[in-house]
């Protein structure tokens, strides 16, 4: 089995759904990132602007202020750093400063210039399936077209690959995200993850962003109903993240990277020993 990589989060946000306002400063930010190394990330993605349901977009001067210097650090170590971003202006100073991959979860509707820069670096580009900025993103989560959400998605995608691809990025510099959570409810969610295939068939490799989001807290909901809280839903992103490494996907973006890199290492022993056996 060949395993996926493993992106460690990095919000240097006041405001994310996670983790918001622990690494909101450079130095605590750097700090986490190379702890996330140290438990076996593969990929530090580094997030300037959170897109929780609801949130408002910071300035570009305070999504910059945020996000360089912490690039700028962690490349210095040697780290593969991707910046989560929709605006050019930060992803190209994100790559200036060491990244070297671009993750958009607009995948370049927030701003199509955004493919030019990464089509000039050469580097690699995270198209995501997006609809909407966080703030209304809601209103769009609606999939009544025969084929439900996985057609909507595999078809709003393939329209992405074509505008990526003839902004000049190359083929093999391109992975999909079918966009967990983003303009899509619970049910919606699951149904992605029940039937990935569509989305593999346009052949190019998935990141998938499931880790302690909130369709997982509904899941695990207390006998009252309420959504278990973030930091409850760690072993379900966990359990999320061993399913996912079964279909193949190219990489899992989670919060706890010790926990799922343990998860991978398992299996990876259990291959070895059955090809072994």
């Amino acid at each position: 089995m060949s395993l996926p990589l493993v992106m460690g989060v990095v919000n240097v946000t006041p405001d994310s759904f996670s983790d918001g306002g622990l690494y909101a400063d450079t130095a605590s930010a750097v700090a986490h990132g190379r702890q996330l190394l140290a438990d076996g990330a593969d990929i530090l993605d580094v997030g300037g602007e959170s897109t929780r349901p609801g949130a408002t977009r910071p300035l570009v001067e305070e999504e910059l202020d945020r996000v360089v210097p912490v690039i700028t650090a962690l490349s210095a170590d040697g780290a593969t750093v991707s910046v989560d971003t929709m605006r050019h202006e930060v992803a190209t100073a994100a790559l200036a400063a060491g990244a070297r991959i671009v993750n958009d979860v607009s995948g370049g509707l927030a701003d199509p210039e955004i493919l030019r820069v990464v089509a000039d670096a050469g580097a690699t580009y995270v198209a995501m399936h997006w609809r909407a900025h966080a703030d209304h993103m809601a209103d769009f989560a609606t999939y009544d077209e025969p084929g439900g959400v996985v057609q909507a998605v595999r078809d709003e995608l393939a329209e992405r690959v074509e505008a990526v691809l003839a902004a000049g990025i190359s083929p093999d510099r391109l992975v999909l995200d079918p966009g967990l959570g983003f303009a899509k409810h619970g049910r919606h969610n699951w149904q992605l993850l029940a039937d990935l295939a569509p989305v593999k068939a346009l052949g190019y490799p998935l990141l998938l962003g499931a880790s302690r989001k909130s369709f997982l807290g509904t899941l695990l909901a207390g006998p009252d109903g309420s959504p278990r809280p973030v930091d409850g839903r760690e072993a379900a992103t966990t359990a999320l993240s061993v399913v996912l490494a079964g279909e193949g996907v190219w990489g899992l973006r989670v919060h706890d990277v010790r926990s799922t890199r343990d998860a991978l290492r398992v299996l990876d022993a259990l291959d070895q020993a059955r090809e072994e056996g």
